[in-house]
């Protein structure tokens, strides 16, 4: 079983400022402030000096350093993985919905699954001092992990959860759920289970974790069955996958899609390709998004509950923000296996 991906230290109550950027990098702080503008008469050299120097010491510039210190903004910053994902619009609007009666904004920036990119996100949006953070999963640079160290700006944690000291996280274990409706494909009898997935993100990788426990429990796990591809998912992939997995291994009688937009894309190539499910083939997905339930047959998926989830944290960070004590600092909502003929 692969290492935990480290969890983020609760945050620390040291603020680090211009002055210590330019003892760490051994220059004045007027010069500090030149090269984070980028100004031309500071060399090369001198900025590359000054920059590690900010990614040692995960300092933040404060746009908002003429007001007090203490001065927050009324913008919660919300960063997710994808606006393309159904799963994360109906978390933003959850957010959204516990958060503005209370007079806060959400401030969305979307990743992409790439770690640079959140911790570009991460840098901007904390000079702008916002009132709190909700973050999406545990996996990020060490430089983001630094500034989220040294920010004092409440944060939770979504769709996963941790036991981790000073941590606040709402979500469901990714890897429970993925063994499950294994489980659930094997109790149909079921012996040659495929896992087809894309994007690869951490939470793909812990499904991913729960369907070979599953599986070597029951001695049928061939990592063979495992068709893992990095690009975006999408339903055209998903029917590649499921004419790829049947022209290479003609054995297989599962197979389980790390989303429903891949496992929608299969049973359409299966429909297309003739090839019945759930009798030569059962199918099964994850997320339980729109649509899922429509398909011919309905596929058999894992419930998510994203709606709850953002609703959930954004209650949890508003206490938080309030400095109120959270009697439970880690909340696990559960998932709902949703059986339909498609398995």
């Amino acid at each position: 079983m692969p290492d935990a991906p480290e969890r983020p230290r609760s945050r620390s109550s040291s603020h680090v400022t211009l002055d210590d950027v330019a003892r760490v990098s051994g220059v004045s702080p007027i010069t500090v402030s030149r090269a984070l503008r980028g100004a031309r008469n500071v060399s090369p050299d001198l900025q590359v000096r000054v920059q590690a120097a900010v990614d040692q010491l995960g300092y933040v510039p404060n746009v908002a350093a003429r007001a007090l210190a203490s001065a927050r903004s009324s913008h919660v910053a919300v960063l997710i993985p994808s606006l393309t994902n159904q799963l994360f619009v109906e978390l933003l609007e959850a957010v959204q919905d516990a958060l503005s009666p209370h007079g806060f904004q959400s401030l969305i920036g979307v990743t992409h699954y790439d770690p640079a990119q959140e911790e570009a996100l991460l840098r901007s949006y904390l000079s702008q001092r916002p009132a709190g953070l909700l973050l999406t999963g545990f996996d990020r640079s060490a430089a983001a992990l630094r500034m989220l160290e040294r920010s004092d700006a409440p944060c939770v944690y979504l769709m996963e959860t941790s036991a981790a000291p000073g941590i606040h996280s709402v979500g469901f274990s990714q890897q429970d759920a993925g063994r499950a409706i294994v489980q659930h494909l094997l109790a149909r009898g079921r012996r040659r289970i495929a896992y087809a997935a894309g994007q690869l993100d951490p939470r793909v990788m812990m499904r991913l974790e729960g369907y070979r426990e599953a599986l070597r429990a029951a001695s049928c796990h061939d990592p063979a069955l495992e068709l893992l591809v990095p690009g975006p998912t999408s339903m055209a992939l998903g029917g590649r996958q499921f004419e790829d997995l049947l022209a290479r291994h003609p054995d297989v009688d599962a197979i389980f899609y790390c989303n429903d937009d891949l496992a929608q894309g299969g049973l359409l190539a299966a429909l297309r390709t003739g090839v019945p499910v759930p009798e030569r083939v059962a199918i099964a997905g994850f997320n339980d998004l729109g649509g899922s339930d429509q398909m011919l047959p309905p596929l058999t998926t894992v419930h998510t509950p994203r709606r709850e989830i953002g609703e959930r944290a954004a209650t949890m960070l508003l206490s938080l923000m309030r400095a109120e004590t959270v009697a439970e600092r880690t909340v696990d909502l559960g998932f709902e296996l949703r059986v339909r003929q498609s398995s």
